[in-house]
């Protein structure tokens, strides 16, 4: 965008004052448009943001004076100044701390300031003069002036305090006239003093420089010809140093703008508390805490504009023009990183590369344009712009309704093809229900206040307002019998229609905004079930994990014991189950996985056992396993398992079968034919019922039953091993068997 172009949008957006007091945190005056990469400058003002820093004063622009320098000219000593601030500042900036900003400290290291322009800045003192002892001549020759100036002083003091002329003093004040010091006195003062009259008062007194100052006059004069002489010599030298270093000297004040135009940025932001927002491509406009900047007090607004085309109506005054000129303001501050009042956070807002806004009529009657005429001229200029973000206020403007309507849904629909966003608003029924038939475009009324015939200034998303033309009128004062014979030749038939038109829009709305709200809420509903369903399959995994570690450690200890037990050697055997007890004790302490919420009813799984919840009480739960009995375990030791259908009929199936199945079983005093009819009989129960693992009793005694079930144990197809059980559980007279 150009930057008149952009100046006349300001001002149709009335953001001119807003703009301008953005300008005033500029130290030099310039446009208010940022050059550059948009995303590297926002870092630039993230990192900026958190340093504090002092912001230049003001300097003039120099592109005069660097067209001069690069001419062989001679600049003054006033201009020379305006770029050694530049250079002070610079100087200043690369002293602060920027080792944790990584843009700004990377660009200030590629600016190196030659050594003569560094020797030629602290050569001057910030108001602008020469230090002292730069210099000797000139430092001798102003301690001359100072030197004369007080002589000067004295000899006036002198004559104030001659006693002969006091009857001639109007005052006793000294008066510059044409650059000295005079005294305003009385005719007849010739008598006592010695001067020459330089002019006179409006009273007709005399404005007197005495005779006795004319010397010291001489000598300031000669004094401040060689100063000027001086100067200019020390110009000419400085110049020559400029002209040799042009091209940085261009550099830098180039650089000095780019910072600038950041730094006013920041300090606007933390003046004010407001937000920068970054525009993106995704092509939404959606406005969280947003209020336009030329509102005072505003009430803060919420706008979604995600779809393509956005439809304005309802009531008259009632903000939809402001409502209109907020979402272009909003992109077009965005569009500059200019802060302003708004939620960035919840926010966002799309990068276009044009905005244009038909606000005013463009009615003129000396260049003979209607207002219909302007309105086409304008948008046949729209129609072949891109990435284009269009404003239009009372778009039916200048012609006939019914053409209208037709017209501009052409426009709109061909705008909308080309990519081009849109916000509209009209009193055109019409137009708005042709236009809300396409799933790219939004509605949203003005609301009114029926009870206080006030518009509200709020509005309400996915309907068509009334505009409240009558009640308005009103308002303002039209009589009310004239409103009345309005109201009678509308006529009923076309309110209804109107009224027809508005509820079936907000009942469109409303279905729309339901059928929005169920298909969220499917979408979390199975989010949350795959979620569950993974971290279920998670759990196991860690579980048998866990387990696996634990049957390690099981065996191992198990294994060390029986070698203890081998050795015959009580102390050996009482050190292996100290050293035993030890490692049981580092064993980790169930951990309770708080992202699984257990609940009464729930089927859970505690190693080989299956079973429902019952109760819980301070994570311990109290299971009903399926074989019948009822156990309290600690939640940290249960497994969900998913509820299918599939899964609920199994355990309707098996719960009679496995009623008396234990995850033990004792053969001690059986025959051998009857042991192993049980034994037999046991195992099938324990496959139904899900065990991986049981514990077989068979006893020692004579050996002869120990021998069989270990026999029958080696040639059964589902038993995977079996080895002896620990001394607890039945030492050499027991198997744990494993399928």
């Amino acid at each position: 965008m150009l930057l008149k172009d952009i100046e006349i949008l300001c001002n149709k957006l009335d953001l001119g004052e807003f703009i301008n007091r953005f300008s005033g945190y500029l130290s030099r005056i310039s446009p208010f448009c940022i050059d550059g990469d948009i995303n590297i400058i926002k870092k630039f003002i993230y990192e900026l943001d958190k340093i504090e820093f002092i912001p230049p004063k003001r300097i003039l622009n120099l592109d005069n004076e660097l067209t001069h320098i690069k001419k062989l000219g001679i600049l003054k000593l006033d201009s020379i100044f305006e770029f050694i601030k530049i250079i002070k500042y610079f100087l200043y900036l690369k002293k602060i701390n920027f080792d944790n900003s990584k843009y700004i400290s990377s660009w200030l290291s590629n600016i190196d300031i030659p050594r003569d322009i560094v020797d030629i800045a602290k050569s001057f003192n910030d108001d602008g003069c020469i230090n002292n002892g730069i210099y000797p001549k000139l430092d001798s020759i102003n301690d001359n002036i100072i030197s004369l100036k007080n002589e000067l002083k004295k000899s006036i003091n002198k004559i104030f305090q001659n006693e002969k002329l006091y009857p001639y003093f109007i005052d006793k004040n000294t008066h510059l006239i044409d650059s000295k010091e005079c005294l305003l006195l009385k005719a007849g003062f010739n008598k006592e003093l010695d001067g020459r009259i330089l002019e006179r008062s409006a009273a007709g007194y005399f404005y007197v420089f005495p005779s006795m100052l004319q010397s010291i006059y001489e000598k300031l004069d000669k004094l401040y010809n060689e100063i000027e002489i001086f100067i200019y010599e020390i110009e000419k030298d400085i110049s020559k140093v400029f002209l040799k270093h042009y091209s940085f000297l261009k550099y830098i004040n180039r650089e000095f703008d780019r910072f600038d135009c950041i730094q006013a940025r920041v300090i606007f932001a933390k003046s004010f508390d407001y937000n920068f927002i970054l525009p993106n491509n995704k092509g939404d406009i959606v406005l969280y805490d947003f209020a336009h900047p030329a509102l005072s007090n505003p009430v803060l607004s919420n706008i979604d504009f995600t779809k393509q085309i956005l439809i304005i109506t309802g009531v008259n005054a009632g903000g939809k023009t402001m409502l209109l000129k907020s979402i272009l303001s909003a992109a077009l501050l965005a569009k500059y990183l200019i802060p302003f009042k708004i939620n960035s956070q919840k926010s966002q807002i799309a990068s276009f590369k044009n905005i244009y806004a038909v606000i005013n009529d463009p009615q003129n009657s000396k260049n003979d344009i209607s207002t219909f005429a302007g309105r086409m001229m304008e948008f046949k200029n729209i129609l072949s712009m891109d990435f284009l973000l269009l404003g239009v206020d009372e778009i039916e403007l200048g012609t006939d309704a019914n053409e209208a309507s037709a017209l501009y849904f052409s426009i709109l629909n061909y705008l909308s093809s080309r990519g081009v966003k849109i916000v509209i608003t009209t009193h055109h029924k019409q137009l708005a229900s042709m236009m809300a038939k396409n799933t790219n475009v939004e509605l949203m009324a003005a609301l009114y206040d029926e009870d206080s015939r006030m518009p509200t200034y709020a509005f309400l998303q996915g309907c068509i307002g009334k505009s409240y033309a009558f009640e308005s009128a009103i308002r303002y004062g039209v009589p009310i019998n004239i409103v009345n014979d309005a109201k009678s030749l509308y006529g009923d038939n076309l309110e209804n229609l109107n009224e027809l038109i508005e509820q079936t829009s907000l009942l469109q709305s409303r279905l729309k905004q339901k059928e929005y709200e169920l298909d969220k809420l499917l979408k979390s509903n199975e989010n949350k079930s795959n979620e569950l369903d993974e971290l279920i399959s998670k759990q196991n995994i860690e579980l048998n994990n866990k387990k696996i570690k634990l049957d390690e450690t099981y065996y191992l200890l198990i294994k060390e014991l029986k070698s203890a037990i081998k050795t015959n050697n009580t102390k050996t055997m009482q050190q292996t189950l100290n050293k035993q007890n030890e490692i049981m004790k580092a064993l980790p302490n169930p951990e309770i996985n708080k992202n699984i919420k257990f609940e009464i009813g729930d089927r859970v799984q505690n190693r080989n056992n299956s079973g429902i919840i019952l109760n819980i009480n301070n994570n311990i739960a109290l299971v009903e396993l399926d074989n019948g009995r009822k156990m309290k375990i600690h939640i940290s030791m249960l497994r969900l398992i998913p509820k299918t259908n599939k899964q609920q009929k199994q355990h309707i199936s098996i719960v009679s079968n496995v009623a008396s199945c234990l995850p033990f079983i004792d053969l001690h005093g059986k025959r051998v034919d009857e042991a192993l009819e049980i034994l037999d009989d046991y195992i099938s129960r324990c496959l139904i019922a899900g065990y991986d693992e049981v514990l077989v009793k068979h006893g020692i005694g004579g050996g002869i039953l120990a021998k069989v079930v270990k026999e029958f144990l080696n040639g059964h197809k589902k038993v995977k091993s079996f080895t002896d059980a620990p001394p607890q559980s039945g030492g050499f007279g027991a198997k744990i068997v494993r399928f």
